[in-house]
């Protein structure tokens, strides 16, 4: 009983007030839409881009010179997008950002993926991101990304989505014929290369060899234009298709794929565009390729951030590298990104003094990495302070979490990409409960907390972090007559 009564101290529902709680779900009607419609990194750009226009952002190409203010948009290979809000003081003195990643995992589409087996064709896969494969057979998916041809035409395809519209599948096998399967472990029963999804199975008529590849062709060819050489030049990718939807009696909750981690690009997307004329530069930075490492081009360990920074020292008319290092350097970020929630089905995995629980706010996580804090940044504690405080006077419900207990691994975010440049950052998102899994679960209030939390910390966030040591007074006894 004591731990519960704890446990409700503790919960972001009994400290969000009845007038507040109509914005908290009309807040998070908008969160569903969004992981209904978004489910790759273009898509999530080509949505943000298209918001932040109504509401006055302009692309930087536009711009020759910079004002307080001003709002503007940057966007890399349509993969990326950063969104400003131009601050009072001079940029060396550093910016606010607050960064999130767009990718989730997911099965990519080999550059040789049709074939036939069986009388039937089928597309070959190759799994993006930490998944467990098992997940990711018997459910319905859909196919969507873009297809380059030679002559530089880029095709969009979103096949799945409809109610009216085909899906996609992996069988699995069934149980009569399972035994084998399931006495292997849970990462080998279903294996990386039986990841083949099933796509048709009417043949050509009047062609004898590969004719119900044959049939599967000459359908996309008439529907997109789209050859087979053409998935050389292709980026396609299958992934749930069903959409978003609440979850619980309450409908406290919020189940969709993908939440890791566009739950932060949607919470502060939507902070930065109510950010007006900030003391600090505020930067809401969007970006790919953080479930595999965040490599590439488009991912934080390349310059990414840097590059960025010099366009808009650019625009601002300082041209020293000086200054661009300096800026980076006295900046403050937040790396947006989610934490494991504790699952009552499984406790033994969580130490629950330090882990994240649904429903208790947004997660500040000092440190993550694996076992000895391995490739983690580890925030310093005056940041943190700071962080607190800023939430704190912003009725933001907060807690602090890690990613399971010590020895059982855990995992890292663009927060150590981010400390790269000297700036202080901290991990701070949204606890999930079934982190890469299909169907993820968070709780509305979360959600909306995380939106308070970012949206405070762009539009204010900026008083260098300091601390006071604290020293024993010699106080003088008050004599009977001062009394």
């Amino acid at each position: 009983m004591a731990d519960n009564k704890e446990g409700l101290k503790r919960n972001a529902w009994m400290r969000i007030e009845d007038e507040e709680l109509e914005r908290v779900f009309d807040f998070n009607e908008g969160y569903i839409d969004f992981l209904s419609q978004v489910k790759t990194e273009r898509e999530a750009v080509d949505y943000i881009v298209k918001v932040a226009r109504l509401k006055g952002f302009t692309d930087i190409d536009k711009v020759n010179q910079l004002e307080v203010g001003q709002k503007l948009i940057i966007t890399e290979k349509g993969k990326i997008c950063g969104l400003l809000v131009m601050g009072t003081r001079p940029l060396e003195e550093g910016i606010n950002m607050v960064a999130s990643h767009l990718d989730s995992p997911r099965l990519d589409l080999k550059a040789r993926p049709v074939y036939e087996a069986d009388g039937l064709t089928l597309l070959k896969t190759h799994y993006y991101g930490g998944i467990k494969k098992y997940h990711w057979v018997s459910i319905p998916l859909a196919l969507h990304g873009v297809v380059v041809k030679k002559d530089g035409q880029k095709i969009e395809v979103c096949i799945g989505e409809k109610d009216s519209d085909l899906v996609f599948t992996i069988a699995d096998l069934l149980p009569h014929l399972g035994k084998e399967q399931m006495e292997k472990k849970a990462s080998e029963v279903v294996s990386g290369e039986a990841l083949n999804a099933l796509a048709g199975s009417m043949p050509l008529k009047e062609v004898e060899n590969d004719s119900i590849k044959k049939y599967f062709m000459q359908l996309l060819k008439e529907s997109y234009d789209i050859e087979e050489d053409d998935f050389t030049s292709a980026e396609l990718q299958l992934v749930p298709a069903y959409a978003a939807r609440e979850v619980g009696l309450d409908r406290s909750m919020v189940g969709a794929y993908g939440q890791d981690d566009r739950v932060c690009a949607y919470t502060s997307l939507r902070a930065i565009l109510e950010v007006e004329k900030p003391e600090r530069t505020a930067l809401c930075l969007f970006v790919d390729k953080e479930e595999i490492g965040s490599t590439g081009n488009t991912g934080l360990q390349s310059l990414l951030i840097e590059n960025i920074m010099a366009e808009i020292l650019h625009k601002a008319g300082q041209h020293d590298y000086f200054m661009l290092r300096k800026c980076l350097a006295a900046s403050y970020a937040l790396s947006a990104d989610v934490n494991a929630a504790v699952d009552p089905n499984y406790p033994e995995v969580f130490e629950k003094t330090n882990c994240s629980f649904l429903s208790n706010g947004i997660v500040l996580t000092k440190y993550t990495g694996s076992r000895g804090k391995a490739e983690s940044n580890d925030a310093n504690p005056e940041y943190l302070g700071a962080i607190r405080a800023l939430f704190d006077n912003h009725n933001v419900v907060w807690q602090v979490g890690e990613l399971g207990k010590v020895d059982l691994g855990g995992g890292g975010t663009v927060a150590r990409y981010m400390a790269y440049y000297g700036m202080e950052v901290v991990d701070c998102g949204v606890a999930v409960m079934g982190m890469h899994s299909p169907f993820e679960v968070v709780s509305k209030a979360d959600v909306y907390m995380a939106y308070q939390a970012y949206r405070a910390f762009m539009q204010e966030f900026g008083a260098a972090p300091k601390t006071t040591t604290s020293k024993k007074r010699n106080v003088k006894k008050a004599s009977k007559k001062e009394k």
